[in-house]
């Protein structure tokens, strides 16, 4: 089961998402974070941020929309409080950042400089949708996604930096390349796509800033073919591949599509155990088809017949 991601090592692919598993240990009495490949925390700013008025979250078929709007505490107060009760339960922990602007990303990768052996890695992440504003998003331009990553490789080096793209952008391959010679060691394909969901009573929107980001079943063959796009454009790619992964069998598939570890973030909501229970089940696929090695299966899907 153990998944080479890059530089890194894993026990097994499976990586709790950002944004899914919490700021520390909250899962930890459901879910053991020690079990998983690494626990990606809720991304972090420079300071405090209060996220978006509500409402925050509704369900949609097949999946959710959320406009959370990343909420967080500040990097220096998670470093101090909430890293050390995730450490102490035994998680590799990748800590995730974001910014409204360049210097954003650096001042919160600065803060974590000193903590950068409690980590395994940095997601820089570029492309949440629910911001106020979407329309110049650091993910829609190879220019922005690289000076953002290459700000946060210079003050955490040398942690190795995956940078989280968004599928809202026909441009995703460039960017990709963009950010891999900024300096990633990888990235995270993908974040969520946009969509509205509108309350016909009140014939409004539902979410309180109108939009958000769509997750769930409903965009995993969104995020299985960006994963096999750039895997194929950019040969050798760590990819950790995220976006609707609810059983061993997307995982296979993710891994199948060119990722070397897969994100499982909305299962998580509707059942915590779902990060474990996921290895046990990609576990039992292998045993049952003589796999006996997990990364026999990055990147094996075949062509077209």
């Amino acid at each position: 089961m153990a998944s080479r991601l890059g530089p890194i090592v894993l026990p097994n692919p499976v990586v709790a998402a950002s944004g899914t598993f919490g700021h520390g240990d909250e899962l930890a009495e459901l879910t053991d974070p020690a079990a998983l490949g690494a626990v990606t925390v809720k991304s972090l700013s420079p300071e405090p941020w209060a996220g978006n008025p509500p409402l925050r979250v509704c369900p949609t078929p097949a999946g959710m929309l959320n406009a959370v709007g990343l909420q967080n505490p500040g990097v220096a107060v998670w470093r101090d409080r909430e890293l050390p009760t995730l450490r102490a339960r035994g998680a590799r922990v990748i800590a995730s950042v974001w910014g409204h602007h360049v210097d954003d990303f650096a001042a919160a990768a600065a803060a974590l400089a000193g903590v950068r052996d409690e980590l395994v890695a940095l997601e820089v992440n570029v492309s949440c949708p629910n911001l106020d504003d979407q329309e110049h998003m650091f993910a829609h331009s190879a220019g922005a996604t690289a000076a953002a990553t290459s700000a946060v490789v210079a003050e955490i080096d040398p942690l190795p930096v995956f940078t989280k793209l968004s599928p809202n952008t026909p441009e995703l391959v460039d960017i990709a390349g963009a950010a891999l010679e900024a300096g990633a060691a990888g990235l995270t394909l993908v974040n969520t796509v946009r969509g509205l969901a509108i309350d016909t009573e009140t014939r409004r929107p539902r979410l309180g800033i109108g939009g958000g980001g769509l997750s769930g079943p409903a965009i995993k063959p969104i995020a299985l073919r960006t994963v096999w796009d750039v895997s194929r454009a950019l040969p050798g790619t760590a990819i950790i591949g995220t976006g609707g992964v609810e059983s061993g069998v997307d995982a296979v598939e993710m891994l199948l599509a060119g990722a070397s570890a897969v994100g499982v973030g909305t299962a998580t909501f509707h059942d915590p155990r779902a990060t474990t229970r996921i290895i046990d089940e990609l576990e039992d696929w292998c045993a049952r088809r003589g796999v006996h090695a997990v990364a026999e299966l990055v990147g094996a899907l075949r062509e077209p017949a």
